[in-house]
């Protein structure tokens, strides 16, 4: 085989041109320190590496989302904080107003405090985030949740829970409606609820019971109606089950001994008079605005006389009872915010962790080893050189030199 001039051309550059691609590959590898900068490189890394970038990415999507939802949830829980103080600030001025020495003019300086209380608790429920949207108005951010009324507050939001997607599996709730925390609370005890009738003349006061065997209760509702014997003084109540409207026998009455009703138990303190009633019946969600309208309405009627004292003494307590309800639901919220606040917290451990991993197996698929790389590199210039200086004697060889 006769070997032309121009294959040994063509042979010689063609050689020399892989050469230099293949050295060229290899500096683009070591600038970008990865060996797969083509899927042609190697197909199967790089799919792999494709998938681990939507991981890596959707990962770290997660982390901003957990972020934010952390940032709600803090707002949140300052917010519930400084509520719980505000009511305990309530709850003190309802201890004070029930100072039996106190005028009414004296009693009326609580007015001042209980008006502003209302004002402020209903700009802390009616609260906007950083964005601009309501905090407690479920799904309807640009609504105001709460609008003032003469016997409390009506809400005009939802019950919507905003959730938001804090990792691959779990949705996190990142919201409390206003009517969860503000209007949720259960009147008496959680269970059934007593009350003095607003007509009531004598100085009765009744607690706010308890009760004593839950296999009794049959949720009715019960009316007290007390009598007095001219002759004798004796007082006695029967206990009439609405809506059956069964009565029961005349019972003698005795201050501050228990009365039980199917389960439940109370007592009443002082003297009932006759025709004086009292109800118990199972009880039922109350706004806490609605709360501090009637305590403002109670402390803001005449208190003269044991009648009224009577009257005052009863409202007080119903007052005082749901505030510390109301606290227990706001606790029960915070808690619940906390638990939130933890398992976020702990999500992020775990992202962290994933992102390391994931960082890791795709540095295993994409990058080189810098070792192996510049030693190749070197090999591969000196390949280069001597191919050069081959392809140049060989391009200058001519019979002329040897004549």
């Amino acid at each position: 085989m006769r070997i032309s001039t121009s294959m040994i051309f063509e042979s010689g550059s063609s050689r020399l041109s892989d050469l230099q691609s293949q050295l060229m590959r290899t500096q683009q590898q070591i600038s970008t320190n990865k060996r797969v900068l083509t899927p042609a490189d190697d197909p199967i890394a790089a799919a792999s590496a494709i998938n681990l970038g939507q991981a890596i990415s959707m990962n770290d999507q997660f982390a901003v989302n957990r972020k934010n939802a952390t940032s709600t949830l803090s707002e949140q829980e300052s917010i519930l904080n400084s509520v719980a103080s505000l009511l305990q600030s309530v709850k003190d001025a309802v201890v004070g107003a029930g100072n039996a020495s106190m005028s009414d003019e004296q009693r009326k300086l609580y007015l001042a405090q209980l008006n502003s209380n209302y004002d402020e608790l209903l700009g802390l429920a009616n609260t906007r985030d950083a964005k601009g949207d309501y905090v407690f108005s479920g799904y309807s951010t640009s609504t105001a949740p709460f609008t003032k009324t003469d016997t409390g507050a009506t809400y005009n939001g939802d019950q919507g829970e905003r959730m938001m997607q804090v990792g691959a599996s779990r949705q996190l709730s990142t919201s409390n409606s206003g009517t969860q925390i503000f209007e949720s609370t259960l009147t008496g005890n959680g269970r059934f609820t007593t009350a003095a009738s607003a007509a009531n003349t004598g100085s009765g006061v009744i607690d706010i019971g308890s009760v004593y065997d839950n296999t009794l209760l049959n949720g009715g509702q019960y009316t007290l109606n007390f009598d007095v014997d001219p002759l004798t003084e004796e007082v006695t109540y029967t206990v009439t089950e609405m809506p059956a409207g069964t009565t029961s026998a005349p019972q003698a009455y005795v201050s501050e001994q228990p009365i039980k009703i199917n389960g439940m138990q109370f007592t009443i303190k002082g003297n009932p008079a006759a025709g004086d009633t009292f109800t118990v019946e199972p009880s039922k969600s109350q706004s806490i605005f609605t709360t501090i309208k009637d305590l403002i309405t109670a402390i803001n009627s005449p208190g003269t006389g044991e009648i009224n004292q009577a009257a005052l003494a009863n409202a007080l307590s119903v007052a005082n009872n749901h505030i510390d309800r109301t606290l227990d639901t706001i606790s029960s919220t915070r808690s619940s915010i906390g638990s939130r606040l933890n398992e976020i917290e702990n999500l992020d451990n775990t992202g962290t962790d994933l992102k390391l991993q994931y960082t890791q197996t795709l540095s295993d698929l994409q990058d080189i080893d810098l070792v192996e790389a510049y030693s190749l590199f070197t090999q591969q210039q000196y390949t280069l050189q001597a191919a050069q200086q081959s392809y140049i004697k060989l391009t200058g060889l001519s019979l002329f030199n040897y004549i």
